[in-house]
């Protein structure tokens, strides 16, 4: 273990309650540094964009550092290409709106089944306006994994759009995702990738995977509600834009609509200058390769603590995989050999014997455990599976925050839930 869990802990406020916190794929705890942002962002620079007097100077400077620090967390090669939103569901209809415009009636587009619902949907409902057909691809319900040669055979149609997770927020699969946008790229698609499941488990290098276009949420890496997009600046320099005649038609500001959130985005600064400080503390043993490959500043102490935190992460999805097993009749969906613990991060899903999920994430609340259960909006996964009319899923997921000792306290209480 190369993290230091107390030192680590004690930068999340929230932490210091008896209260163990395994739904983190919902949305994880806030760090304080994003909380400390907020704060300031509040009290000294409160204004709206552009104005001529001190705060909004300093705010507008604030939102500039904000853009910057994503451009870094993304590595993507400018702050131009960081475009602010409400949240991923809402950026991804309003970004769909105008790549959908370059589509024509009788083309045809790829979404797949392991996807959460608003990475599916903002593309159907689009592909349905414009005339164009829509191709699925399946996943393994046996291990949860993509279908590569569905995909293969979906991409031989040359369709004009690919949209796919980076990880899966309900069964915990990491996709091959340079694998999977390079083969649409060679079929010439554009690709969207959701990548809010996977933000908080290891780096992100949108210029390594040559995605199109990517996204995620702070919620659900120690910030605020608020989400990012990542495009090539030429495709947003060339998309239209939906927004309001006297908006900005320069990148990125075009696509974001209206007044944003400028405190949630002050967060977001907040929760990289975490990681940066994760990588500082903790990513010595993790800097192979990193400066070879050109990273450096922010940059690189970002890769070195995404680095830390993932290989600690890999012992907690090993013991929560070898807890789950001891449970009896628990059933785990999704990847559950142990030798490939790398192709998943640490979010398990579940079933036990004749409980509904409901059942059990409500006993597991009253041992101070918080889980969810459903289909996390991930329904095409609970209806592939045959149990979208059954509850759905538990599901448990562990971040770097958590603890081996919190994972066999789960053990325990899920033990004593299946005798009852």
């Amino acid at each position: 273990m190369t993290l230091d869990l107390s030192a680590i802990r004690s930068q999340f406020p929230s932490l210091n309650r008896p209260a163990i916190f395994f739904d983190n794929p919902g949305g994880t705890q806030i760090a304080k540094q994003s909380l400390d942002r907020i704060n300031k962002y509040l009290i000294e620079c409160n204004a709206n964009h552009e104005g001529a007097f001190a705060t909004s100077i300093a705010s507008d400077a604030v939102l500039e550092e904000a853009h910057q620090a994503m451009a870094d967390f993304y590595n993507a090669s400018s702050a131009d290409e960081i475009v602010f939103g409400a949240n991923m569901t809402t950026l991804t209809l309003h970004i769909s709106r105008s790549i959908s415009r370059t589509w024509n009636e009788g083309d045809e587009i790829v979404v797949t089944r392991l996807d959460h619902d608003a990475n599916v949907t903002p593309w159907v409902l689009a592909a349905q306006d414009r005339g164009c057909k829509i191709n699925w691809v399946d996943f393994d319900v046996e291990d949860g994994t993509l279908k590569l040669d569905s995909l293969q055979q979906a991409l031989e149609r040359k369709p004009k759009f690919l949209a796919v997770g980076y990880a899966s927020n309900a069964l915990g699969t990491i996709n091959p995702v340079r694998k999977i946008i390079k083969m649409a790229h060679d079929a010439g698609a554009l690709v969207y990738v959701d990548a809010v499941q996977y933000a908080a488990h290891g780096p992100i290098d949108v210029q390594k995977l040559d995605c199109d276009f990517l996204i995620s949420s702070a919620y659900k890496f120690f910030g605020t509600h608020s989400g990012i997009l990542y495009g090539k600046h030429d495709l947003l320099e060339q998309l239209f834009a939906y927004k309001v005649r006297p908006a900005s038609n320069h990148l990125p500001y075009k696509f974001e609509t209206g007044t944003q959130n400028h405190e949630g985005i002050a967060g977001v600064l907040g929760a990289i200058e975490y990681f940066e400080w994760l990588g500082k503390e903790f990513g010595s043993e993790h800097m192979e390769g990193l400066a070879e490959e050109g990273y450096s500043g922010r940059r690189l102490e970002l890769k070195k603590g995404l680095r830390a935190l993932r290989a600690y992460e890999f012992e907690l999805n090993r013991a929560l995989l070898a807890a789950l097993q001891s449970v009896p009749d628990l059933d785990i969906y999704g990847i559950s050999d142990a030798i490939k613990l790398d192709q998943r991060v640490a979010t398990f899903s579940f079933r036990m014997k004749d409980l509904a999920p409901r059942q059990v994430a409500e006993k597991l609340n009253e041992h101070g455990i918080y889980v969810w259960d459903g289909n996390y909006y991930a329904i095409n996964v609970t209806e592939r599976l045959g149990i979208e009319d059954k509850g759905g899923m538990v599901r448990v997921g562990a971040v770097h925050y958590n603890t081996l000792d919190e994972v066999q306290k789960l053990k325990e209480t899920l033990i004593t839930i299946s005798k009852v």
